[in-house]
C-alpha cells in the first residue's frame, strides 16, 4: 500500500478541492473556455472517487455527467455510427459521411435537465434523425429505436413517431463547434423537446426495433417519454 493510499482522507480532500476549483472556473469564464474546462473536468471526473463532479458546472453552464467509469474518446477519423435492425439498408457512417451524405440542420433550443438546471438557447448542428431513418428505409413492423453508446453502458429509446419529429437530431456540433468528449462527442443524440437524459452521449448505434426498450435511466425509474414539463414531475416550463 502506498503512502497516499494509507492517508486516504487527504487524497480525497485534494480531489474535492480541485473539482470545486474547476467548477468555479467554469462559472467565471463560461463559454469562452468551454473546450478547455470540459477537457479538464472530464479527466478529473474519470478519476473522481467522490462522485461530486456531476454536481458542478462545466463550460457554458452545463453539468458533467457520466455513468461509465471513464470518459470515452473517438477521434473524427475512427468514429463510426451503425444503423441496423428493421431497416432495408443497414449502414455504418463515418463522421465525414454523416456531414457530407445527409443534409445538415441547426436547432436552437433550451437544454433542460431533469435535475433542474437549464441552459437557454443552445445551438446543436447535425442530421435529422428522420433523414437517417429515411436513408436506411424503415421496414414494416418497426415501432421504436434503441440507441447504444461507445461508453459501453448507456442506452436510450424513442418511439418511431418521436424519432421522426423535426426536432430530433443526430448531432455533431454544439454552439457551432465540434462536440467535445465531455459533451458526448464526436456525435450524440439531441432530443430537443425532452429532458437531457434522452439525448444520449457518445452515440454508436441506432437499432430500429418492434418495441420500446427502456434505456439506462428508464430502467432506474425515469419516464420513458421524457417530455419537458409533462414527465418526471420536475419542471413546469417546457422548452419551445
Amino acid at each position: 500500500m502506498t503512502a497516499d493510499e494509507r492517508r486516504g482522507t487527504p487524497v480525497g480532500r485534494r480531489v474535492v478541492l480541485g473539482v470545486l476549483a474547476l467548477g468555479a472556473a467554469g462559472v467565471a469564464v463560461g463559454a469562452r473556455v468551454q473546450k478547455a474546462t470540459d477537457g479538464v473536468l472530464a479527466t478529473v471526473a474519470s478519476k473522481d472517487p467522490t462522485g461530486l463532479t456531476g454536481l458542478l458546472p462545466g463550460g457554458g453552464g452545463f453539468r458533467f455527467y457520466s455513468v461509465a467509469a471513464s470518459v470515452p474518446h473517438r477521434s473524427a477519423d475512427n468514429y463510426r455510427l451503425t444503423v441496423d435492425g428493421l431497416v432495408e439498408r443497414p449502414t455504418t457512417y463515418t463522421l465525414k459521411q454523416l456531414k457530407e451524405d445527409l443534409p445538415s440542420t441547426r436547432l436552437v433550443r433550451d437544454v433542460q435537465c431533469v435535475t433542474g438546471w437549464r441552459v437557454p438557447q443552445t445551438a446543436f448542428t447535425g442530421v435529422l434523425l428522420s433523414d437517417v431513418l429515411a436513408a436506411a428505409g424503415v421496414r414494416p413492423g418497426a415501432m421504436a429505436l434503441r440507441f447504444t453508446c461507445f461508453d459501453g453502458v448507456y442506452t436510450e429509446s424513442l418511439t418511431l413517431e418521436q424519432a421522426r419529429r423535426p426536432d430530433m437530431l443526430v448531432a455533431y456540433g454544439m454552439r457551432d463547434e465540434p462536440i467535445t468528449d465531455a459533451h458526448g462527442g464526436p456525435v450524440r443524440l439531441y432530443a430537443a423537446p425532452m429532458y437531457f437524459y434522452k439525448s444520449a452521449k457518445w452515440l454508436a448505434g441506432i437499432t430500429v426495433t418492434d418495441e420500446v426498450t427502456p434505456g439506462y435511466w428508464e430502467k432506474r425509474g425515469y419516464d420513458v417519454d421524457g417530455w419537458v414539463g409533462s414527465s418526471n414531475g420536475r419542471d413546469d416550463h417546457p422548452t419551445s
